[in-house]
C-alpha cells in the first residue's frame, strides 16, 4: 500500500517507512496569535503525552511566548522529553505560521482541530506526510427494485493515496510538493461504481448516470511556494497539473466528516468536483485568519482516459475567501466561471457558487466529532452568454462521531438534477409531460469499528444504508423510497500521535 503512496512525482526519494521512534521527536506547529493559541507550556514536554495533533492548546499571549523564546525555550524545536531537537518545525503546507492540521485538499482549509490520519517523518530538511484510504466493499443500490427500475451492485475498492513533502527555504520561504494517485481505473473500471442519482462526466460517448466516475490515476501533481511577509501575512503561488483551483470546500475524500463513507456526495459536481483539474495556477494572500485566493484553471473535467494527462486550457477563473474564526471552524465562500466542463456539452459553461462550514472538535485520542455543511449552486450558461435551464442547488450536511474504536456517522443530501442529467425522457410512461428539474433527498446512516491496528495502519469494518426520496415524476424509474446498503473494510493510516505509542 505504501508503495502506491510513494510512486508519483519522484517523492519516493523523500519518503520512507512510518517510523515510530521518529514520531517522538516532533510536535504539531503551535497555532500563532492568528488562531489565539500558542505553544504548549514546557511542562507538557517533560516526558508526558503530547496529545493528538489539533487538540486545543492553552491560551497564552504573544508576550508570554516571546518571553519563553528569549529565555532560551523556543518550543518549536523541542523534542519529546524536554531537549532541543533543532528539527524543522512542522507547519501548514502553505504557511509557516499555521498548524499542519489545517491542511485540506489543494489550498483549502480544514479547522485547526482536525485529527490527522497519516504517516509522517523527516528526511533531511524535508518533512514528508503520507495519507490514503482503501475501501474494499460490496455495495447494492436500490435493494428490491422492480423490473426496469434503476440500480446495481458490485464488489469494488474505491481508493486514493497522497504524499506531501515540504521544506523551509531561507528565513521566510516554504516549498511544498504534493502528489496524489488513485487506482480507481483498476478497481472501478471505466464507468465507475453504481450510485443512485449520481451524475457527471461521460464514458464511451454516453453520460454517466446513477454511477460515480472513477478518479484519475494522477489526481494531483503540484508545487507551491509560500513567502512569509510577517507572522500575520504570507503569499502563496500554487501550480498543479493536475491540481485543485480555489473553488469549494475541502474535497469530500479529505474531510474527516466524510472519511467513513466510501461514496462520493451526490452534489459532488455542485461542490468540489474541480479537485482534479489538469492545469491550475493559484495566487493566495493570507492575513491572520483570512485567506483570499484567485485561480486560473482548465474548465473541462477529466476525460475517460484515466491514465493520461489532459490538455491544459487555462480558460476558467475562480475566487475564494476562507476564514477560520476558531480552532474548531473553517468557513469559505467561492465563485467560479467554468468553461465547457462537460465533454458532451462543449458549448455550455457553468457558473458555480459554494459556501461551507467545517467543524472539528476533539476530547481524547480517537475521540472527536467532525461535521460539514456545504451548499453549491450551478448556473448553466450557453457560449453566447444566455442562461440554459434553471439554476440548481445542492446541500450536504454530514457528521462523523469517533468514540474510540467504534464510530457512527450520517449524511443528509438535497440536490436538484435535471432530466438531462438523469437521462429522464421529457414525457412519462403515460405520455404525460414531466418537469425539467427534480428534487432528490438522501439520508445515509452508518457505523464502523476498528478491528485491528498493525504497522500504524487501521483496519476498520463498517456498514451503512441510504434511503432516497425522489420527486413524484421520477419514481417510475427508481421507486418511491429506494434503499441502498453496503458493507466495507477500510484500510488507512492510523491517527498520528506524538507520544510514539
Amino acid at each position: 500500500m505504501r508503495s502506491f503512496l510513494l510512486f508519483p512525482l519522484g517523492l519516493s526519494l523523500l519518503a520512507a517507512r512510518p517510523a515510530h521512534s521518529q514520531h517522538q521527536h516532533h510536535q504539531p506547529t503551535p497555532a500563532t496569535d492568528t488562531t489565539r493559541r500558542s505553544a504548549p507550556v514546557p511542562s507538557q514536554h517533560a516526558g508526558h503525552d503530547m496529545g493528538t495533533p489539533g487538540t486545543a492548546l492553552p491560551d497564552t499571549t504573544r508576550q508570554a511566548r516571546a518571553g519563553a523564546q528569549h529565555a532560551g525555550h523556543d518550543m518549536s524545536g523541542m523534542q519529546h522529553g524536554g531537549s532541543m531537537a533543532g528539527m524543522e518545525q512542522m507547519s501548514h503546507a502553505y504557511s509557516r505560521s499555521l498548524p499542519m492540521n489545517r491542511n485540506g485538499s489543494g489550498t483549502a482549509w480544514n479547522p485547526d482541530n482536525t485529527p490527522m490520519f497519516m504517516w509522517m517523518h523527516h528526511k533531511g530538511a524535508w518533512m514528508v506526510m503520507n495519507h490514503g484510504a482503501v475501501n474494499v466493499r460490496y455495495t447494492r443500490q436500490n435493494i428490491g427494485r422492480g423490473s426496469g427500475q434503476r440500480g446495481g451492485s458490485t464488489f469494488d475498492a474505491p481508493n486514493w493515496f497522497m504524499t506531501m513533502a515540504q521544506r523551509r527555504i531561507g528565513q521566510k520561504g516554504l516549498l511544498n510538493l504534493t502528489a496524489m494517485i488513485s487506482l480507481d481505473p483498476l478497481t472501478e473500471g471505466g464507468n465507475g461504481y453504481p450510485l443512485l442519482f449520481q451524475s457527471g462526466e461521460a464514458y464511451k460517448g454516453q453520460p454517466l448516470v446513477d454511477r460515480q466516475h472513477p478518479h484519475d490515476l494522477f489526481s494531483a501533481l503540484s508545487v507551491a511556494y509560500t513567502h512569509a511577509i510577517s507572522e500575520d501575512v504570507d503569499v502563496t503561488a500554487y501550480l498543479g497539473y493536475p491540481g485543485e483551483p480555489a473553488i469549494g470546500p475541502v474535497a469530500f475524500m479529505h474531510r474527516i466528516s466524510a472519511m467513513p463513507n466510501p461514496d462520493a456526495a451526490l452534489g459532488h459536481h455542485w461542490q468540489d468536483a474541480t479537485h482534479i483539474t489538469f492545469g491550475v495556477a493559484t495566487l493566495g494572500v493570507r492575513y491572520k485568519q483570512f485567506r483570499l485566493e484567485g485561480s486560473n484553471f482548465t474548465g473541462r473535467e477529466p476525460d475517460e482516459h484515466r491514465y493520461g494527462f489532459d490538455r491544459p486550457r487555462a480558460d476558467s477563473w475562480a475566487g475564494r475567501l476562507s476564514w477560520n474564526p476558531t480552532g474548531a471552524l473553517a468557513l469559505q465562500v467561492s465563485r467560479a466561471t467554468i468553461k465547457r466542463p462537460e465533454e458532451l456539452h462543449p458549448d455550455e459553461d457553468v457558473k458555480r457558487t459554494t459556501a461551507s462550514v467545517i467543524q472539528s472538535s476533539q476530547w481524547g485520542e480517537y475521540r472527536f466529532i467532525t461535521s460539514a455543511l456545504v451548499w453549491g449552486l450551478n448556473q448553466h450558461v450557453e457560449a453566447d452568454g444566455h442562461s440554459h435551464g434553471e439554476a440548481s442547488h445542492s446541500v450536504l450536511a454530514e457528521t462523523n462521531v469517533q468514540l474510540g474504536k467504534p464510530a457512527v456517522y450520517g449524511r443528509y443530501e438535497f440536490v436538484q438534477k435535471s432530466n438531462e442529467e438523469l437521462q429522464i425522457p421529457l414525457f412519462g410512461p403515460a405520455d404525460e409531460p414531466l418537469t425539467a428539474q427534480y428534487n432528490v433527498h438522501a439520508l445515509t446512516l452508518g457505523a464502523n469499528y476498528r478491528v485491528a491496528q498493525l504497522a500504524r495502519t487501521d483496519l476498520t469494518l463498517g456498514a451503512q444504508a441510504t434511503v432516497y426520496r425522489p420527486d413524484q415524476d421520477i419514481r417510475y424509474y427508481y421507486g418511491s423510497t429506494p434503499v441502498s446498503a453496503q458493507v466495507y473494510l477500510r484500510l488507512n493510516p492510523s491517527l498520528m500521535r506524538m507520544n510514539g505509542r
